[in-house]
């Protein structure tokens, strides 16, 4: 896993043993332990690294107007119950152009105004709820909606 994984050697001192893993992948996800051996004490931790990924199908960059799925799987056990997707911090529009599938998303003609933040969330049959954000980017024209625009003579156009 070289070189994502790190020791905060500064922590060690003060007994923080956290191992940092930046970024993280999918394969990732599973189970950890750290042993850590002082004079003669032993001490073990357990941990479960659950991991959770938003992806785009096609693969970005998104183009506006062209039909996206944007898709959210997790390593949780458990079987899904809920997927929710909010934009900007609220739920999604039941806007026609937003079709809803089991942990997917499909925007069939996003506009400009479809960029911007989104989380997915992901509730569980065991009440688990993970969650994920996502910083769609659109490629697009941004501008007037009048394809025609006017300038005076002399000034910057």
């Amino acid at each position: 896993m070289k070189p994502r994984v790190s020791l905060q050697d500064s922590a060690l001192r003060n007994g923080n043993f956290s191992l940092r893993i930046d970024p993280v992948r999918s394969e990732d996800a599973g189970p950890y332990e750290a042993r850590v051996e002082y004079n003669t004490e032993v001490h073990i931790c357990h941990v479960e690294l659950g991991v959770i990924t938003v992806t785009l199908s096609p693969p970005s960059p998104v183009v506006e107007n062209e039909p996206v799925l944007m898709s959210c799987n997790s390593s949780h056990r458990a079987s899904l119950v809920e997927t929710c997707w909010f934009h900007n911090r609220h739920p999604d529009p039941t806007s026609r152009k937003f079709c809803s599938m089991p942990g997917a998303l499909s925007i069939l003609r996003p506009a400009m105004s479809d960029a911007g933040s989104w989380r997915c969330q992901l509730r569980y049959s065991d009440n688990e709820i993970i969650s994920a954000m996502y910083n769609l980017q659109i490629l697009g024209f941004d501008g007037p909606t009048n394809p025609v625009v006017y300038a005076a003579a002399g000034s910057a156009a």
